[in-house]
């Protein structure tokens, strides 16, 4: 028989009648036998119901664990793309950075290349306009020493002469009232 056909409970056992036959068993020892089978039924019966019950702990237990474990591998497999779609975006930021940076740069380089060329090209003209201030400057100088040569060649006028035209020009010039000052003539002959 197998286990589904045939349930066998203590109650079961202590209620069973055996009958009573001519050359039957020793009835005391056969109620004996049966309160000890039913004792020990009842024993495997609790034992089988405390393992039933640790087992349906231990199942839960590990539909738990499974059930942990089912999330800490997706939570790994969730970081793991995490992190690589972090890394991919950091990637990303820093190559827009270095772009940016480097674009900066030029710029940067640009300007200073334009400054350099400002700065060469006003160099260059206040070279040209010290050169012309100094030609001009020497055009000067040598005019001024010219006149200053001329200055110095000049004969040494005679005085009496001058004072003679003086006089002339001094008298045919008309007066128009006689001035209580001394009149140039009498300055002319001062001198």
């Amino acid at each position: 028989m197998t286990d589904d056909a045939f349930h066998l409970t203590a109650l079961d056992v202590r209620r069973y009648d055996f009958g009573n036959a001519l050359r039957g068993y020793d009835r005391a020892r056969v109620d004996q036998f049966r309160d000890q089978v039913a004792e020990e039924l009842e024993r495997l019966s609790r034992a089988n119901q405390e393992l039933d019950a640790k087992a349906r702990s231990f199942h839960e237990q590990l539909r738990a664990f499974r059930d942990r474990d089912k999330a800490i591998n997706e939570a790994l497999v969730s970081a793991q793309q995490l992190r690589g779609e972090i890394r991919q975006q950091a990637e990303r930021e820093a190559l827009l950075i270095v772009r940016e940076a480097q674009a900066e740069a030029d710029k940067s380089l640009q300007q200073v290349r334009e400054d350099v060329r400002r700065a060469e090209e006003e160099l260059q003209q206040l070279w040209r306009a010290r050169r012309a201030y100094l030609s001009q400057l020497r055009n000067h100088l040598e005019r001024q020493l010219n006149e200053l040569q001329a200055a110095e060649d000049e004969p040494v006028p005679t005085f009496g002469l001058a004072r003679e035209t003086l006089r002339e020009t001094l008298r045919d010039t008309p007066r128009a009232a006689p001035a209580p000052t001394p009149s140039w003539l009498d300055v002319v002959d001062e001198l």
